[in-house]
């Protein structure tokens, strides 16, 4: 009896363990199945396309902002123009960003399949509406964006053939709010930078004016000098890349109330025979008011754009004394009070470059080379329109002739703690840096 309740006992426990078994898995395939629906852990989650297009097979645009203004773009040999308000250039980042927007636009999630009232997402008006065309098509697709969502991370939106409403991402709001001027190329002047030859400033009734050759700038007006590359070729790329911030009248007649009938100050770039010019007006809370003369309307520029040009001709001078280089000089003579120091280079049985003094003697190369980088180290500070009393008793007088064959003379003076320099194919004089001459003065006495 005991024997048989012992089976018995052992037959219910063995069943419960292969129920239990089959229980489990079970569990695991289903386990198994759900998870390997499932993207791998820390893949990224593959959200549906609003639509399915290419971006560059977009070729028009048209938008309605939530302002109200509607603007028109079409796509013409690669080229966005706009065409509706008016007809005029249009920004090409801001058309390209748009046009890849539209084709890379995610569907976050689906809110609503069939809304009875779409009012209630701000979608009926809907705030923004977007359509565009594809190349090949004459039927416009339409997005319609509504508000954002309450914590405001997404906006509502549909596409105007289906009921469904769908959630995008809320910085999408400012890619598709976008008025006519948003969308326009908001250029102020338009000219070639790499074709651009001439720079002419006037301000104050002073007029500047910088002339290219090869890759060098030099000064021919108010007078003639070195003019620094770096910072012509800044004042260039600042009219280039300057963008009007408003237009306040589209074909100005009065250009007396705007301040541009005189203006403060233009500025004219030069390629050949080709002239494109700036005008700057008035100046109201911080904004100025200027005009492209090739065109009829009077816009607005930040007031650091009209400072900017109305720097002095100081700025546009180079501010290194010497052109000179240790690697392009072929001699240097330095007098220095009654002492006269002569260096020219030559070349050494194996063919490498030598200095020899003015006896003819070898002289330590490498601490030639070190005054005459020390020499092109030297760099004015301020400039001053004459010519100062004290250089006419120099401490020292450089001549540098280079291995082009120009020569450079360069007279310094000291005056107090200040040292004065006068080059001499340049007007007027220059308070150079103090450590600099002193530099130059010691690798000097190093070569005695």
């Amino acid at each position: 009896m005991l024997n048989q309740f012992a089976r018995s006992t052992r037959m219910r426990g063995l069943t419960s363990t292969i129920a239990l078994a089959v229980i489990l898995l079970g569990l695991g395939g289903y386990i198994y199945f759900v998870d390997s629906k499932k993207p791998a852990a820390g893949a990224p989650e593959i959200k549906q396309k609003a639509f399915t297009v290419d971006a560059d097979q977009i070729e028009e645009v048209q938008i309605k902002a939530a302002a109200g203004e509607t603007t028109r773009v079409e796509k013409t040999g690669g080229t966005w123009k706009i065409v509706e308000p008016e007809q005029t250039d249009a920004d090409q980042g801001q058309l390209t960003n748009l046009a890849s927007s539209l084709a890379s636009l995610d569907i976050d999630s689906v809110v609503d399949e069939a809304p009875s009232d779409v009012a209630q997402y701000g979608l009926n008006p809907p705030k923004i509406e977007v359509a565009f065309r594809i190349k090949g098509q004459k039927d416009l697709r339409h997005l319609l964006i509504g508000e954002k969502t309450a914590t405001g991370g997404d906006l509502y939106a549909k596409k105007a053939e289906e009921k469904r409403v769908l959630l995008i991402a809320a910085y999408l709001d400012g890619t598709f709010n976008r008025t006519p001027f948003d969308l326009r190329d908001k250029t102020v002047l338009k000219f070639d930078h790499d074709k651009a030859d001439g720079l002419e400033i006037t301000h104050a009734g002073t007029t500047i004016q910088l002339a290219k050759s090869g890759s060098d700038w030099s000064m021919t007006k108010p007078y003639k000098t070195r003019a620094d590359f770096a910072a012509a070729e800044a004042a260039l790329a600042a009219l280039a890349s300057a963008q009007m911030q408003k237009i306040v009248a589209p074909d100005a007649k009065d250009l007396k109330q705007y301040g541009l009938d005189k203006p403060d100050a233009t500025a004219t770039v030069i390629s050949g025979s080709t002239r494109a010019t700036l005008a700057l007006g008035k100046t109201v809370d911080g904004v100025t008011n200027a005009r492209d003369l090739s065109r009829p309307m009077v816009f607005t520029l930040p007031q650091a754009t009209a400072v900017d040009l109305e720097k002095g001709a100081d700025m546009y001078r180079r501010k290194d004394m010497f052109d000179a280089r240790s690697f392009n000089t072929a001699r240097v003579e330095l007098h220095r009070g009654s002492d006269t120091f002569a260096y020219e280079k030559t070349k050494d049985k194996d063919g490498k470059d030598a200095w020899r003094n003015a006896a003819g003697k070898n002289v330590d190369t490498a601490k030639v080379e070190d005054l005459l980088t020390k020499l092109s180290n030297i760099r004015a500070q301020l400039f001053q329109d004459r010519v100062d009393p004290s250089l006419k008793m120099p401490t020292l007088t450089a001549t540098v002739k280079l291995d082009s064959g120009k020569t450079e003379t360069v007279t310094f003076a000291r005056q107090g703690n200040a040292v004065l320099a006068n080059r001499a194919d340049e007007p007027g004089s220059a308070t150079v840096e103090v450590p600099a001459f002193d530099d130059a003065m010691s690798a000097l006495d190093a070569l005695k």
